[in-house]
């Protein structure tokens, strides 16, 4: 994975040579130079060289994932495809007049069938498109010239970025989407977990205030909580993780957890098409951590998911925080037992199926890491201080 651009001051002059090619700047900032692309990020990209290169995240079959600067701020830029041509042209645009350009209404109302065809929605629109996004596009003064319309449609034809864009209005458990250049966009940037540290989340730089790293812990499970229950909750439709692990998920300075990969998140209309597949037997109902149970008589796969986001959650991330392993000598304690029966729980507890019970153990854990995060003694953070754990470390237990 090379960059995309090169930090230059006057791009108009830029010749094509080896390098160039290499780092496929030259196609992409002479086709916003030519009117073809635009973008809050093309300024800063092509001509003031705000735009600063830092390492590849993830290259794969034309998908890229690059970590840079932008004015200072650390960001992550992807694109599903490579090149801006790779991507359909809005077809309206094919017919029309060059000198007619789309008012505001159309914009919102082609828009909206994307994101619907996109994340497969309902027809409403209130319910295929975040208010907020939706009022910004109409409030415009002017109407969206054929850069605009074209580097819109090129972005919502990328199903992460539409969920991000369309989510961050409505939930702060979504990474932020904070410009783009034709294809690309920027997101903030966000240290991901790692799966091989029993600690999964780093806590440098967060705001940690008066909390201990047990204390921090606490927190962050219960933004876990959080998350999961309004990802059931608040949207039109269900929202389902199918890929949860410690590197599809960040924690801001603030100790939010955020999805920051929701390439396999899908609301609940999709979801059901997506699990009513042929099947023989139960293991070919397994869609990544979605899941659903096989009818021997139709050997079709049930549509409705038979776990839960906080199931998995609990079975993946939870059962390791909270086991007698890591938490030691105070695994013992009454409290810290009762979270391990709970967890335990909660990741055998069928939460598709038994919504009612699955409610009942979310309760339980929110009040279990509600006492213990209450519970903080100052002997308990003398104690931490003591053992050398700074309250920006790294979770120790």
């Amino acid at each position: 994975c090379t960059p995309f651009w090169l930090t230059v001051t006057s791009l108009p002059k830029l010749q094509r040579t080896e390098t160039t090619r290499s780092l496929n700047l030259f196609q992409k900032c002479e086709e916003y130079h030519e009117g073809s692309l635009t973008g809050d990020l093309c300024e800063d990209l092509c001509v003031t060289a705000q735009v600063e290169y830092k390492r590849c995240l993830y290259y794969e079959n034309g998908k890229k994932v690059i970590e840079a600067h932008w004015r200072g701020t650390p960001v992550v830029l992807k694109s599903k495809q490579e090149n801006f041509s790779s991507y359909e042209s809005l077809g309206l645009l094919e017919y029309q007049d060059p000198a007619e350009e789309l008012s505001p209404l159309d914009v919102v109302f082609y828009a909206t069938l994307e994101i619907r065809n996109s994340l497969g929605l309902d027809v409403a629109l209130n319910a295929s498109f975040p208010p907020i996004w939706a009022q910004r596009l109409r409030d415009r003064g002017r109407p969206y010239s054929r850069a605009e319309l074209t580097s819109l449609w090129s972005l919502l034809q990328q199903e992460e970025y539409t969920f991000l864009r369309v989510l961050q209005d409505l939930s702060h458990h979504v990474a932020k989407v904070l410009g783009s250049c034709g294809h690309f966009y920027a997101v903030e940037y966000l240290s991901a977990g790692h799966a091989w540290d029993q600690n999964i989340f780093s806590l440098e730089g967060v705001s940690a205030g008066p909390w201990t790293a047990r204390d921090m812990v606490h927190r962050i499970a219960l933004s876990f909580l959080d998350m999961a229950w309004r990802f059931d909750n608040e949207f039109s439709h269900r929202l389902h993780l199918c890929d949860i692990k410690p590197e599809n998920f960040a924690i801001r300075k603030d100790l939010t957890v955020v999805a920051i990969d929701v390439d396999m998140a899908f609301f609940e209309p999709k979801m059901r098409d997506i699990l009513e597949q042929n099947c023989t037997n139960d293991d070919d109902c397994n869609f990544f951590d979605c899941i659903s149970k096989c009818n021997a008589k139709t050997n079709k796969c049930s549509s409705k998911r038979k776990n839960s986001n906080l199931q998995v959650i609990c079975e993946k991330i939870f059962r390791t925080w909270f086991s007698p392993t890591l938490l030691g000598a105070k695994a013992g304690l009454p409290i810290q037992v009762d979270l391990q029966r709970a967890v335990q729980d909660c990741a055998e507890t069928p939460g598709g199926e038994d919504e009612e019970r699955a409610q009942a153990v979310q309760t339980r854990l929110l009040d279990l890491l509600t006492r213990l995060l209450h519970q903080g003694t100052s002997t308990e953070r003398v104690d931490a201080n003591e053992g050398g754990i700074h309250p920006h470390g790294a979770l120790n237990f």
